[in-house]
């Protein structure tokens, strides 16, 4: 690689491996995949959007890059791509995040599934393909992800995903799917509090959890220890009044096989009430805690996982269109995914300017010398 890209995340991608044979490669593989990360920064959704911005920014690119027969086509780049080892490409992903945050620190980590809508492939009978993703909510960076296997859901993929990471100190929040006995001794394991949302696949313990604290509220928790916390936000015409409670779990008689949830120290409610001009709804959630009660830090915690809705997600669907985008062929989907991921992170640790994500993007395709900052490693 060109010494102008020591410092810049592509030196990540150097290691790896070519999955094509000797006599196809008429283009250099870190070639391939450095253009892909500077078109989708720049704005581009699709294969021949690359190939669009490639030849756009052909003489620039011939500074750092060997281009020994021009710029790849997209079909090119789109056989590399479905070939590449997502499992590698997703590892080369993981090292820069870990040589930026060096260490994570205490902080919330929610992990929450998604699914890419249109990456189902009718013809070759392949489900849409389905990723757990971990999220840093003090870095506010994605952390790292992994494939949802077709055959199973996120009970399976979560512990391998936290495998990947040192979560030490930090307070782990998932969705109802994640709250397993498993997990929950996983994250203890690897020194790490928990915060699990409790929901109908916990049958027993969600009915007695929730009929306790219907019970404990009517009361308004009198002779009860406990902690309360709440919040009103208000915009755009909407407003947000949020309440949280938290209790020590010993303030529960008997909660069933309660010796086999490691840790568990608290439990939760919050009640979510949404006033709009014409109707009002109510929302009411449970959680289990490896923490001491405390409202407040369960209110940081479920606000985190929130979180990742809004920062992740949302931005995902609607600034990289992808659930909306077509690519399915084998290991070309996930491979895009850690595409938009690893732009959402370049994107979103850039503070020289300020703007939304998708005017950063739009601005690193017009802007060589602002994409070249984005990159950066240093």
């Amino acid at each position: 690689m060109n010494p102008i890209f020591d410092d810049t995340i592509l030196k990540h991608f150097s290691s790896l491996e070519d999955p094509r044979i000797e006599r196809t490669k008429q283009h250099v593989l870190i070639d391939i995949v450095a253009i892909a990360i500077l078109a989708v920064l720049s704005g581009a959704d699709s294969w021949v959007a690359i190939e669009t911005y490639a030849q756009a920014k052909h003489k620039w690119l011939q500074q750092f890059l060997e281009l020994p027969n021009g710029i790849p086509s997209h079909d090119t780049t789109a056989r590399v791509f479905a070939r590449l080892n997502p499992e590698a490409f997703e590892q080369c992903f993981h090292r820069w995040v870990e040589s930026i945050t060096e260490t994570i620190g205490a902080q919330v980590i929610p992990i929450d599934g998604k699914t890419i809508r249109q990456s189902f492939d009718r013809d070759r009978l392949q489900k849409a393909i389905h990723v757990v993703s971990a999220w840093a909510s003090t870095h506010r960076l994605v952390l790292g992800q992994l494939k949802v296997d077709s055959k199973s859901n996120e009970i399976t993929a979560i512990p391998k995903l936290l495998e990947l990471l040192d979560i030490a100190g930090c307070i782990i929040t998932i969705d109802a799917m994640g709250c397993q006995k498993e997990i929950a001794t996983q994250i203890v394991n690897q020194k790490a509090d928990y915060v699990l949302a409790l929901k109908g696949n916990q049958g027993k313990l969600a009915d007695l959890v929730s009929l306790w604290f219907e019970k404990a509220r009517s009361n308004d928790f009198e002779g009860i220890e406990h902690s309360y916390h709440s919040s009103t936000e208000s915009a755009h015409g909407r407003i947000e009044i949020r309440q949280y409670w938290s209790v020590p779990v010993s303030e529960l008689d008997a909660l069933p096989n309660q010796q086999q949830w490691s840790g568990l120290r608290s439990l939760g409610m919050v009640v979510c009430e949404r006033r709009l001009w014409n109707k009002t709804t109510i929302e009411v959630r449970f959680y289990i805690s490896s923490l001491e009660y405390d409202a407040l830090i369960l209110a940081h915690a479920v606000r985190s996982h929130w979180g990742i809705e809004n920062s992740v997600h949302w931005i995902l669907d609607v600034t990289f269109n992808e659930d909306a985008s077509r690519i399915r062929k084998d290991n070309a989907p996930l491979n895009f995914s850690v595409l938009r991921r690893l732009s959402l992170n370049l994107l979103s640790r850039d503070t020289s300017i300020r703007g939304s994500i998708a005017m950063k993007r739009y601005r690193a395709g017009l802007d060589n010398n602002y994409l070249a900052k984005i990159i950066a490693t240093v």
